[in-house]
């Protein structure tokens, strides 16, 4: 992978990440385009960290108020939004600690499973589009369903934020509050995720095949490219229908299934 690739990949990366179209399914789209033959998840980890990191400074106030009522140590409304963000990591902690090879497995599969996620993406924002139950507040329970359907997400080309999006808003969930929690609720997988792969060594130039200036160029283009989407998505889930990702993720997942059948 060269420097301009790991820029461009970056991007797509930054881009899709918080958009509901996949970002693993475009990560992948975008090494087939350049053909990129390299399997290791490194790269992914790190991008993936950095937008991330552009949800941290996106919601910069929001995590301070969060952190300032946990160490209070007393129940409050934010400790409360903590213990429902912990229990949201419980199906994906799950997939990461058992099925962690066979994920890995599926992120070498090329573009078939990310033609059928696509797909599947397309399907679940479009229901979510024309189902309207009652609104009401996120609840712990709301929190688990909504983990579960993250840890589902895994798969490339099925969108995290357009499936925990998606998923909360046939719960009922308020707008403005299931797009908040679905972009903080990733914060600790991911980056527990990097930092283990980090303390192991997974991220060394031997291990991965990808220099250290290369990393940082995906780094830092994801970072910024993620910056924006995520200001971009907050609003257009705040104001408006993903009735045109719905569109856009079928479009794109049928390219791909067409491209291997032809």
């Amino acid at each position: 992978m060269t420097g301009l690739e790991s820029v461009l990949l970056g991007i797509v990366q930054g881009l899709t990440e918080f958009l509901p179209v996949s970002s693993s399914g475009h990560l992948i789209i975008g090494k087939e385009l350049l053909g990129i033959e390299n399997e290791n998840l490194s790269f992914e980890i790190v991008v993936h960290a950095a937008t991330v990191m552009s949800t941290l400074v996106a919601f910069r106030k929001e995590v301070w108020e969060l952190s300032k009522g946990f160490f209070k140590f007393s129940r409050n409304a934010e400790t409360d939004y903590i213990f429902k963000i912990l229990i949201s990591m419980i199906p994906v902690f799950i997939v990461g600690v058992f099925l962690k090879d066979q994920v890995e497995a599926i992120f070498g599969s090329g573009l078939i499973v990310v033609g059928f996620s696509l797909l599947g993406t397309a399907l679940l924002l479009t229901i979510s589009n024309y189902f309207k139950p009652r609104e009401r507040e996120l609840s712990y329970r709301d929190a688990f369903v909504i983990g579960i359907a993250q840890a589902v997400a895994v798969l490339p080309g099925l969108s995290r934020s357009g499936t925990t999006i998606s998923t909360g808003l046939m719960l009922g969930i308020k707008r403005d509050q299931i797009a908040k929690f679905s972009f903080l609720m990733v914060l600790i997988p991911v980056l527990g995720e990097a930092f283990l792969e980090l303390v192991s060594g997974d991220l060394s130039v031997a291990n991965s095949g990808i220099s250290v200036t290369t990393l940082s160029l995906g780094f830092v283009s994801a970072f910024l490219s993620g910056l924006l989407a995520c200001r971009l998505m907050v609003s257009l889930v705040s104001k408006t229908k993903l009735l045109g990702f719905a569109i856009y993720c079928a479009a794109v997942g049928l390219a791909c299934l067409f491209s291997i059948a032809f």
